[in-house]
């Protein structure tokens, strides 16, 4: 049975890492879906919504709605962005006739990317290869919203020469929190410099996340501190997608 998914890239994704955007179509092609990357998409409306800015997050909510119309699926591999459209979409448009239960339709078929996987494709196990030790990070907006816990770290054990360490922490915030790291900088810097701290005490050479926001955080902090430790999203392992430079590393 083919799938058809609307990919929704994800801001940081379209900008910063685009290797994750070509990682998820190559997965989900590779389990029998059909892929379409709608142009008209924009960012989800996160960053307005938590300033506050609810009016500007409803126009641009809206414009994600229609151009997401009539896919039977839309994947984001990004929890945060899943959990906005999936979870705060049906509330900011609340009241609205017309407008909520568009947001609440396309909410009920928006999932994350691991979410989608395990779930909607029942994948138990991906064939892959990955040299080296590897820890995982959980994104707030994953474990929280979604409730993706253990689902990526159950793929990734079934990857050849990759070996699973677990992280002290693991269910921590990183400190970005999209607008909370420019908001309050110096509390974003602790959180991150402990987190980075409980990823160098693993040994493993790579971090995997499925959330590129905290990965650039963490990636960076990693970087700055000059740490070996490589940052990537889970999407890249999992495709086999792992030739592009870690984030926060040189090409």
């Amino acid at each position: 049975m083919v799938r058809d998914v609307a990919l929704f890239v994800t801001c940081l994704v379209d900008f910063f890492r685009p290797s994750v955007g070509f990682a998820v179509v190559k997965l989900l092609e590779a389990h029998g879906c059909r892929v379409t990357v709608p142009a008209a998409q924009t960012c989800c409306g996160q960053p307005p919504y938590n300033a506050g800015a609810r009016a500007d997050a409803r126009a641009i909510a809206a414009g994600v709605i229609e151009a997401f119309a009539g896919f039977e699926h839309v994947v984001a591999p990004s929890g945060s962005c899943a959990g906005m459209i999936g979870e705060h979409y049906p509330a900011l448009f609340a009241g609205d006739a017309v407008m909520e239960p568009k947001a609440r339709e396309l909410a009920a078929r928006t999932h994350e990317l691991i979410a989608f996987m395990t779930g909607e494709l029942g994948i138990k196990r991906i064939e892959g290869r990955f040299e080296g030790a590897v820890t995982y990070h959980h994104s707030c907006s994953s474990l929280r919203e979604i409730g993706i816990r253990d689902e990526a770290r159950d793929l990734l054990v079934g990857i050849e020469g990759l070996e699973l360490r677990e992280l002290d922490g693991v269910e921590q915030c990183c400190g970005f929190g999209g607008t909370f790291c420019v908001k309050y900088p110096e509390i974003s810097i602790d959180m991150v410099a402990r987190k980075t701290a409980a990823i160098a005490a693993t040994g493993a050479g790579t971090v995997l996340a499925g959330d590129l926001g905290c990965l650039l955080n963490i990636g960076g902090r990693l970087s700055r501190e000059g740490t070996p430790v490589e940052a990537r999203h889970v999407a890249e392992v999992l495709a086999g997608m792992t030739d592009t430079p870690p984030i926060g590393g040189r090409r």
